[in-house]
């Protein structure tokens, strides 16, 4: 399989903006979506593990979310980046591909975003993956301090990643160097500063939890037992709210499984997903 660097750019029109893709593989569609933390993109957190996926034989499909990577960043003058919006982006996305039932593996405000397909059209779901899924949390503080507040720089980016891994997890500084650099693009600033000022308004990135219940799709619920941002207890609740949940914790795991722990973590949802 060619390296998940080196695989084509791809896009899509999804609403009034064009969304950046990658793909490799052949199969059951199987799309993967990044966090919300700033500089995320497809390739950056999919890198490790997107192999595991084509080997299973699934056409694993990463996209950026609206205002990441290579997706377009409407201007914030003319768009909310809201969570409704990345759920109209997910949706958009799964139509114009053309496919008609897939499963997602989603992580942090990825995770969110799947449930917000979730709870909106369940018809396009096979299963899903919630991997330190945001969608419970009304806070904005403690370690999502670094993420909330970043600044830009070289350093702030290095305070984010810390906050998004195990204590010791080492970073590689080619990566945070990566995620910097996408990061500072004039118009991902803004979509990203815009995003966090929509999260700031709004309390949170949670739903109610009747919404929540209401969600029928096969889940795996999945959290690293050092996660910072997303703590055990809200994997916990998500177990305990979604009837057809099961769950895999994580230890010396924070909030990125898929980069902490690629091999562990593939292995855990290509089980559930082929079961």
């Amino acid at each position: 399989m060619n390296n998940i660097q080196e695989l084509a750019s791809k896009f899509v029109q999804t609403g009034s903006y064009r969304t950046h893709y990658i793909e490799s593989g052949e199969g059951e569609p199987l799309i993967l979506i990044h966090g919300g933390g700033a500089g995320a993109d497809a390739r950056g957190n999919w890198a490790g593990s997107v192999s595991f996926y084509v080997e299973a034989g699934f056409r694993a499909i990463a996209y950026d979310m609206v205002g990441f990577g290579r997706s377009d960043a409407p201007s914030p003058e003319s768009f909310d980046y809201s969570q409704d919006d990345r759920i109209d982006q997910l949706i958009s996305f799964i139509e114009a591909l053309g496919l008609e039932k897939v499963s997602i593996i989603g992580n942090s405000m990825g995770g969110a975003t799947t449930l917000g397909v979730a709870m909106r059209r369940p018809e396009l779901l096979k299963k899903i993956v919630l991997m330190g899924s945001a969608g419970l949390s009304h806070l904005t503080g403690g370690a999502l301090s670094a993420i909330v507040n970043y600044d830009f720089s070289l350093l702030g980016m290095e305070r984010v990643v810390a906050s998004l891994t195990h204590s010791g997890f080492e970073v590689p500084p080619e990566f945070v160097a990566y995620r910097h650099q996408l990061s500072i693009a004039p118009a991902v600033q803004s979509a990203y500063k815009a995003t966090l000022a929509w999260i700031k308004q709004n309390g949170g990135l949670h739903y109610p939890e009747d919404a929540v219940m209401a969600v029928k799709v096969e889940s795996l619920v999945v959290n690293g037992k050092d996660d910072k941002v997303v703590p055990l207890s809200e994997g916990y609740r998500f177990l305990e709210l979604l009837e057809n949940s099961s769950g895999y914790f994580i230890p010396h795991c924070g909030h990125w499984a898929m980069i902490e722990h690629p091999a562990l973590f593939s292995e855990v949802a290509i089980q559930f997903l082929k079961r």
